[in-house]
């Protein structure tokens, strides 16, 4: 103690305090907003009310139940990462890559190096900032994706990031800033990130592509049109070079998804237009006869924004699928809807958001609530777990 007292007693005080400030300002660079979590053995809540599930949209082995609502949410208040990324209200960076600057200007140093899963994110907008689990930043090191779904308060200072790594080779890059790539990744990715999250699950994820019950079941069901090995192969070989967002592109995956998208969302768009007073807030994604997936918003500008990335995403993985001439039913999809009860996990940031994650037999529900400016769930998905 008194060596650090003799250190610090020949300094002017105006150097002490500078000292002071720039230690603190790195503290909320390296230290995450603190979250409380809770668990519970087993829960009951009610089912979203006001959700109609329409007929679905057919193509392939791919079918698209859409979901709307007669009195959605306002969600404008909101930014996504992609609106924020564009206009330049949301920078995220590599550790290590220099100064960012606060709403105010002021310069804070990055300390401690690049992280394969941590980055750097900066919400300057006067917006809340959505995240989704899964979600692409292309640039840095390597391409990275969003470990789970969170709001980021506006007007804020740095903070972490959790992120994972899908390019399991590449550390290399002209510049530590990230860009939007509009890219969400395929299911079976984006689910080891939203429910296990741990990289070793995501990397498995990428290098098997996908699976499903009518592949581990040994059904009879066409091959699919592009092989598991394929994508995972792509993404494990041509990543090293390339970054994430140009291999959806550029490959052989990239032209099959582009042309299979294009002829959904055609249907998509002819089913939908006419609607009366209703509007799309989200899917049920079955592939053949299995019911996989839903994604649904408070809002259907909140849906728009981010349908034609998950729809990319629906239509790759529905590409490494067996091609089953089985398909789900309407009652399949309304079943599928329906909350989980079982073991629950709580996650919250006061006064910003709510995380909540149900696990039952091989389904996973996560919701995300805003509350603030008032509380509202965002974003609620279900998932039938792959394995």
């Amino acid at each position: 103690m008194s060596y650090w007292l003799g250190a610090w007693a020949g300094l002017p005080l105006l150097t002490i305090l500078v000292v002071l400030a720039t230690a603190m300002a790195q503290e909320r660079v390296l230290y995450p907003v603190k979250t409380t979590k809770q668990e519970s053995a087993g829960t009951s809540r009610p089912a979203p009310q006001g959700w109609r599930v329409l007929e679905p949209i057919t193509y392939e082995n791919l079918s698209v139940f859409p979901v709307v609502m007669r009195a959605p949410l306002d969600t404008s208040a909101f930014l996504t990462l992609d609106e924020g990324l564009a206009s330049g209200q949301v920078i995220v960076s590599e550790g290590g890559a220099g100064m960012i600057r606060t709403r105010d200007g002021r310069p804070i140093p990055v300390q401690g190096g690049a992280q394969v899963n941590r980055l750097v994110l900066i919400n300057r907008s006067a917006k809340p900032l959505v995240l989704l689990a899964g979600e692409l930043v292309s640039g840095g090191k390597q391409d990275r994706i969003i470990a789970k779904d969170r709001i980021v308060p506006p007007n804020g200072d740095p903070l972490p990031l959790d992120v994972f790594c899908v390019e399991h080779g590449r550390w290399t890059g002209a510049t530590g800033q990230f860009s939007e790539s509009k890219i969400i990744v395929h299911p079976s990715v984006r689910e080891k990130a939203a429910v296990d999250q741990k990289q070793e699950e995501v990397w498995g994820a990428v290098r098997r592509g996908t699976t499903s019950d009518a592949a581990a079941a040994g059904r009879a069901a066409a091959p699919p049109r592009v092989s598991a090995d394929a994508i995972g192969g792509i993404i494990g070989s041509e990543a090293r070079t390339e970054s994430y967002n140009r291999i959806y592109k550029r490959s052989q995956v990239g032209q099959s998804a582009e042309a299979f998208a294009e002829e959904v969302q055609r249907r998509f768009a002819r089913v939908t237009r006419d609607l009366k007073g209703e509007r799309v807030v989200g899917v049920v994604i079955a592939y053949g006869g299995e019911v996989a997936w839903a994604d649904v918003f408070a809002s259907g500008a909140m849906f728009d924004g981010y349908w034609p990335k998950l729809l990319r995403s629906y239509v790759v993985e529905a590409l490494a699928r067996p091609r089953s001439q089985e398909r789900a039913s309407l009652d399949d999809a309304r079943d599928f809807l329906q909350p989980l009860g079982g073991h629950e996990t709580i996650e919250s940031e006061p006064g910003v958001y709510r995380w909540r994650q149900s696990a039952q037999g091989r389904y996973a529900e996560i919701a995300l609530e805003a509350l603030a400016p008032k509380t509202m769930t965002l974003h609620w998905v279900k998932i039938q777990r792959t394995s």
